[in-house]
């Protein structure tokens, strides 16, 4: 499967978009999939773990992650334990003293096969889901650029 990946440019300086996309407890805020995140042990850093619970319509998951990248104000990255997805935020400065910032969905390792199948069986099927994911990236995307320039 590919890898899915989305950009937009925010005017504001990469610290201040890096403290939004870093702040997971405030996940629910960006992303529409995701209704609440737990974090264990306070501040985020390399390795902290924390726990989601999604939602897509009436239907609710929870998911577990691990920070797995974290270089301040350039990459934050957490891999999906239940199906080893890593999702990350990339940020670039732009000359203006703005940030490019990048959501992708990393699939180094592929997909867990449950994944799969609780996707076919539950989500609507991976055309579905994807499109699902994408909609929902532009989405993550737009609500942290509001909030980093207001």
């Amino acid at each position: 499967m590919s890898d899915l990946t989305a950009s937009v440019t925010i005017a504001a300086p990469p610290a201040d978009v890096w403290a939004l996309v870093t702040d997971v407890k405030r996940m629910a805020e960006w992303s529409p999939q995701v209704r609440r995140s737990f974090v264990a042990g306070g501040q985020v850093r390399l390795g902290t773990r924390f726990f989601n619970i999604n939602r897509d319509g009436w239907k609710h998951w929870p998911t577990t992650a691990k920070v797995v990248r974290f270089a301040p104000n350039a990459d934050f990255a957490f891999r999906i334990t239940e199906n080893r997805t890593v999702w990350s935020f990339r940020l670039e400065p732009t000359a203006d003293g703005g940030t490019v910032l990048t959501q992708a969905r990393e699939t180094p390792d592929g997909i867990a096969p449950i994944s799969h199948a609780l996707v076919k069986v539950g989500l609507g099927g991976q055309e579905y889901f994807i499109g699902s994911l994408e909609t929902g990236m532009a989405q993550t995307l737009q609500r942290i650029k509001v909030a980093a320039e207001n």
